[in-house]
């Protein structure tokens, strides 16, 4: 799992690269944002941004 400021901005830049968001993106109480991600060699990360 990553850290990230915007979740959906770097979902939006790792598309351009050929990846592809793997169900949708979810939300955690009122503290994350997370969402799995398959790049274009098959491998998955999961990212996750925290909110506040």
């Amino acid at each position: 799992m990553f850290a990230v400021e915007n979740i959906d901005d770097v979902v939006a830049r790792l598309r351009t690269h050929g990846a592809e968001l793997v169900g949708d993106i979810a939300q955690y109480e009122d503290r994350y944002r997370l969402c799995y991600v398959r790049g274009p060699e098959g491998i998955v990360i999961g990212l996750a941004e925290e909110l506040g």
